[in-house]
């Protein structure tokens, strides 16, 4: 009997506090669903505890749920206002962008500084259609943790590919040296070895053991990522 009553109590809880819940997200706005930055984040986290242990737990009392539910919905409204009048407060509380690809080159320090791997931005890069770092003119970390890639011209829509004044190159290309570490592997899809890789890297003055990283294309064509040109423009909020 305890239990069927405790069963019912969970059910009216589900009914009434997802209602709620909607009428919490329509009012925070499409910056709070559409995109996380770290407040807001942590304003979703807020909230799926308050709600967990109010469905899961019939001894805490229901309203005190629903009070706490409204007060964080408040305050996430009143610091994205906050956070719309003042650049210096929003600052504070979330991740500046960070310029992570520049003229086709990893800014190391900002990979560590922002905790990625090149397997991460590699990764992303891909799921943009991006399989060749040397087509990167700029690629940014946003605050909310996406990547935004501008393409170098050669490779902006129309190219001057698509137009037959340049040469065609293969588009994918293979990861072939990951933080000085030789990948093997794409070495043997390539029908490549180790002294042909040697090779490749003395004839541009480099050696192996300064690579940070490196691929290759099909046609066998080497692209290092150095230190870039100049500086990264600087990419504010």
């Amino acid at each position: 009997m305890e239990f069927l009553k405790d069963a019912m109590l969970v059910t009216g809880r589900i009914v009434t506090i997802f209602p709620l819940m909607l009428i919490l997200g329509l009012f925070m706005g499409k910056r709070s669903i559409g995109e996380l930055p770290v407040f807001d984040f942590l304003v979703i986290i807020a909230l799926g505890a308050v709600v967990g242990a109010d469905i899961a737990d019939p001894k805490i009392e229901h309203v005190h749920t629903a009070v706490s539910i409204v007060l964080i919905g408040l305050l996430q409204r009143v610091v994205s206002a906050l956070t719309l009048k003042s650049r210096k407060f929003g600052k504070l509380i979330t991740f500046e962008p960070t310029v992570v690809v520049h003229q086709g080159n990893f800014i190391v320090n900002n990979l560590k500084k922002m905790r990625f791997s090149i397997d991460n931005i590699l990764q992303m890069l891909r799921e943009k259609d991006i399989f060749h770092l040397g087509d990167v003119e700029l690629a940014v970390l946003e605050a909310n943790g996406k990547l935004t890639v501008y393409k170098t011209d050669l490779k902006s829509v129309p190219t001057f590919e698509d137009l037959g004044l340049v040469k065609q190159r293969s588009g994918l290309s293979y990861p072939l040296i990951i933080e000085g570490n030789v990948n093997e592997k794409t070495l043997s899809y390539l029908k490549k070895d180790l002294l042909w890789l040697e090779s490749q890297l003395k004839m541009k003055g480099r050696r192996l053991n300064e690579i940070f990283y490196a691929s290759v294309d099909e046609l066998g064509d080497l692209h290092i990522s150095g230190q870039a040109a100049g500086s990264p423009p600087p990419i504010r909020h």
